[in-house]
């Protein structure tokens, strides 16, 4: 498996098909969206259900908007019970299992991209994964969206490879693109980068003067250091009581396996 990869969207040749939002439902088995609270309408088209969208712009400029992975999330830092993590080839996953609801990722995404299944009696939190999982048990040797694409307006590769690509681009026909890799630096970079010939503001970076090079961990602790040190033992509260609930659960289920097998083995010596 490649180490640190990403994908580069290239907005002058996405043709909006949205062949990427229904490979990557059909590949992570997402069920039609369920009409979720006001609180969670958006207008970008994702949903805990669709973790990929196609924003459509004046001129007919089509948008592929999707988590950004960021090589320092924001979304890792504050979540705790350890329900999201940076993984070491670049993706940042979740572990819904874990995940105790308290969106606090959701509210410290720079980029609006996390959602919430508020449909669901034990709800938690979902996003795209750049399919980091299929990717490593070998089912797939890249992300759904990018083998979709019937214009490969979405590449992927190593950041490294991505890069160069896009700067490769922009030189070659400079009057084409802004020049401009949107993710090189942003809050620290991050791995789903994108060139343009319109301007990406809108596109999550909602005050680019603010989302500079400096990575959102460091600003996320400069606020949270200042709050009481009680609200900040309440993570570790949380985490606690999700280990024993989970530990119990695990024990029931062990017990439940072992009746099972005792019964069957009696069933076979009578």
């Amino acid at each position: 498996m490649r180490s640190s990869f990403a994908i580069l969207n290239d907005v002058t040749k996405c043709i909006g098909c949205e062949e990427c939002v229904a490979a990557c439902q059909k590949l992570h088995k997402l069920t039609p969206d369920v009409p979720p609270p006001r609180i969670e309408t958006a207008t970008d088209g994702l949903s805990s259900n669709r973790w990929t969208s196609i924003i459509r712009r004046p001129g007919g400029v089509f948008v592929k908007k999707q988590c950004r992975h960021c090589l320092e999330p924001a979304c890792v830092s504050v979540c705790p019970v350890g329900a999201l993590q940076k993984t070491p080839e670049g993706p940042v996953i979740w572990d819904g299992d874990r995940c105790i609801g308290c969106r606090y990722c959701m509210m410290t995404c720079p980029y609006g991209v996390v959602r919430f299944t508020w449909d669901l009696a034990i709800p938690s939190i979902r996003k795209c994964t750049l399919c980091y999982d299929k990717i490593r048990s070998g089912e797939i040797d890249k992300p759904a969206c990018v083998t979709a694409c019937p214009k490969e307006a979405t590449i992927f590769g190593t950041r490294e490879e991505m890069l160069a690509e896009a700067h490769r681009r922009l030189k070659a026909e400079p009057k084409k693109y802004i020049q401009h890799v949107w993710g090189e630096h942003e809050v620290g970079g991050t791995s789903v980068l994108y060139i343009s010939h319109v301007d990406l503001s809108f596109l999550g970076w909602t005050n680019p003067e603010k989302l500079s090079g400096v990575d959102l961990p460091t600003t996320t602790w400069d606020v949270l250091k200042m709050v009481p040190y009680e609200f900040l033992g309440m993570g570790a509260v949380m985490g606690s009581i999700w280990w024993v609930i989970e530990r119990r659960m695990r024990l029931q289920r062990e017990q439940s396996a072992g009746r099972l097998s005792n019964t069957d083995e009696g069933e076979d010596e009578s």
